[in-house]
């Protein structure tokens, strides 16, 4: 039976005519980009290949060749238009580690407070990375706080916190999830495993709240008591 396409999982197709839509947006030269790149790689086999004296074979090369230069240029111009729409957005890191990969257990807003600062957690073979996202005073206490909390349960755990932004000592948002994959890995399978199920245990301040998957929407407020504003 053919796979029914619904809003929720739409075809192959149509999820790379809405990505190079999403991306023309913010890069109007792509088509142009793409095209030049494409000629110029069937162009170049071409011209080798008469001159050997087999155009056709190598025109075939040279167009799966000119294909495969397009799809990874396209993807990596996607890529940064993404990232430039999401940078400044509350919530734009936790899009980002929700795809950082296999092994890792991601629990975003882990702690808040009313200027929509925010901590996010994620736990692997590093040990425990919180992300933080706002303004690089508050998160400082933010974090904080929240590896004091986590200590009473995960003390014996190596803790890394990151502080995303642009500025000195900060992580670019693009290059978060290449900044974590990168950091020793350094804690068996078996007791990731078990960290997770203590700070399950521990529970999150947020884990009654109803937090939306990928960047907040502006003006979104927390009820009286939740959060610090420190």
């Amino acid at each position: 039976m053919a796979r029914k396409e619904t809003p929720e999982n739409p075809g192959r197709l149509k999820q790379i005519a809405l990505t190079y839509k999403m991306t023309r947006r913010a890069d109007s030269k792509i088509g142009l980009i793409l095209a030049g790149v494409g000629l110029v790689v069937l162009g170049a086999f071409l011209a080798f290949g008469f001159w050997i004296g087999h155009p056709i074979y190598l025109g075939i090369v040279g167009f799966l060749c000119a294909f495969l230069a397009m799809a990874i240029v396209f993807g990596r111009r996607a890529e940064r238009a993404a990232f430039g729409q999401m940078e400044g957005q509350p919530g734009a890191a936790a899009a980002v580690l929700e795809n950082i990969g296999r092994g890792w257990t991601v629990t975003p807003a882990v702690a808040m407070n009313r200027q929509q600062d925010v901590v996010h957690r994620a736990v692997g073979r590093a040990g425990i990375v919180l992300v933080a996202e706002g303004n690089p005073n508050r998160v400082r206490n933010l974090l904080g706080s929240e590896k004091r909390r986590m200590s009473r349960v995960v003390a014996d755990a190596p803790v890394h916190d990151l502080v995303v932004g642009d500025d000195e000592g900060q992580v670019p948002l693009k290059k978060l999830r290449t900044t974590i994959l990168k950091l020793p890995r350094v804690v068996p399978g078996g007791e990731v495993t078990q960290i997770n199920d203590r700070l399950r245990a521990m529970g999150d301040l947020l884990s009654n709240m109803p937090i939306p998957k990928g960047p907040m929407p502006k003006g979104m407020r927390l009820p009286k008591g939740q959060g610090g504003g420190r």
